[in-house]
């Protein structure tokens, strides 16, 4: 697809990825619908970059119906919704119940939501398109986090059932699944941080990929031929896995310890002088 003249929505638009597409959208001369969860923060951004600012909680399906109601109502059609929104919490199995129920909301029922909201009047239309932000992970895993590792792989199965359900009825979807990216997702995550790109560089091969139709998008070379290991050999895979999440591991606690020793620092010099006496 071409952007010029196009009405495009974008969800997690307040920063990362879901600004640095808004930002292009506009310059590329689209019509763009920023969506956030912050409101503060979002209706700056978007008005900065020249679009309109819809809130609206993608964790809640209320909230994802009200937003493309809106958009239809104002701006009478949908041509791309770039379901970029999602969070990144939790640990292993003890992550509480309620934080498996927030990410698996935000993360995989905001693609399912929008999709049954949209499907029927880009049916009718005979044409549409969705942009779903992954993962990385969804195709390889998370080294860091169960929860993100599962609703990722459950995001991109949801975009690649849509596909391919849906292409001959002329609704096109493309699953975005980045490595590491300069956002505030990373900022706990110094292995990711290692060969992440800008979210210029990112949002380059994405929009080269929408114009192509192309279902799956990856930022890094590392990705397919990791996804192919994967498949083809898969022990030889988890046994490159597990050595690289040790590393890991190792990274995040001396990131931790050096965050530690600079607030100490930082507490040490503002702390009052007191004098001792003999």
């Amino acid at each position: 697809m071409e952007f010029k003249d196009k009405v495009i929505v974008v969800t997690g638009a307040a920063s990362g990825i879901g600004l640095a597409l808004t930002q292009r959208f506009v310059q590329e001369g689209a019509t763009v619908i920023a969506s956030d969860l912050k409101a503060e923060a979002g209706a700056q951004k978007a008005a900065e970059a020249g679009a309109r600012f819809v809130q609206a909680d993608v964790g809640q399906e209320a909230d994802i119906v009200r937003l493309i109601d809106d958009v239809l109502g104002k701006e009478g059609r949908i041509d791309l919704f770039c379901s970029n929104a999602g969070i990144g919490i939790g640990a292993g199995p003890e992550t509480l119940d309620k934080h498996w129920d927030l990410i698996h909301r935000v993360n995989v029922m905001s693609h399912v939501w929008a999709a049954r909201k949209l499907l029927p009047y880009y049916l009718e239309r005979g044409e549409g398109y969705f942009l779903n932000t992954a993962s990385a992970a969804g195709l390889l895993t998370e080294l860091h986090s169960a929860p993100y590792a599962v609703t990722k792989h459950a995001a991109l199965a949801f975009a690649e059932w849509l596909g391919i359900t849906y292409r001959n009825q002329g609704i096109f979807v493309s699953a975005l699944c980045p490595e590491g990216v300069w956002t505030p997702m990373i900022e706990n995550a110094p292995i990711l941080q290692q060969t992440a790109i800008t979210t210029d560089e990112l949002v380059e091969k994405t929009l080269a990929a929408l114009r192509e139709n192309r279902f799956l998008i990856t930022t890094h070379e590392s990705t397919l031929p990791a996804a192919q290991l994967r498949a083809g050999d898969n022990e030889k895979w988890m046994g490159k896995m597990v050595r690289l999440r040790e590393k890991a591991m190792g990274l995040l606690e001396n990131h931790h310890a050096l965050a530690n020793a600079e607030a100490a620092n930082k507490a040490e010099a503002g702390a009052p002088r007191t004098e001792g006496h003999a």
